[in-house]
């Protein structure tokens, strides 16, 4: 049985929009510390709540272009 590590596509979205990590955090409420934690994939627990804020900054219609499962490939963010 393969484990699916998930990951959030965050760090991808943020070069595409051209957006930093101040101005999602001004946007959603969330702290420029919870983004950099977030766009690092080292929250174990991501809050609903979270997840909806994001998406909404972006206007997402689809959950998958914010969260997915994790390409081996891909290294973290820093």
């Amino acid at each position: 049985m393969n484990n699916h590590e998930i990951e959030l596509k965050l760090y991808t979205l943020l070069i595409e929009n051209r957006m930093t990590y101040q101005e999602l955090a001004d946007i959603t409420g969330l702290s420029t510390r919870t983004i950099s934690t977030l766009v690092n994939n080292k929250m174990e627990r991501i809050p609903k709540a979270a997840l909806s804020k994001i998406a909404a900054a972006f206007e997402l219609d689809d959950i998958r272009d914010l969260i997915d499962f994790k390409n081996e490939d891909k290294k973290d963010h820093q």
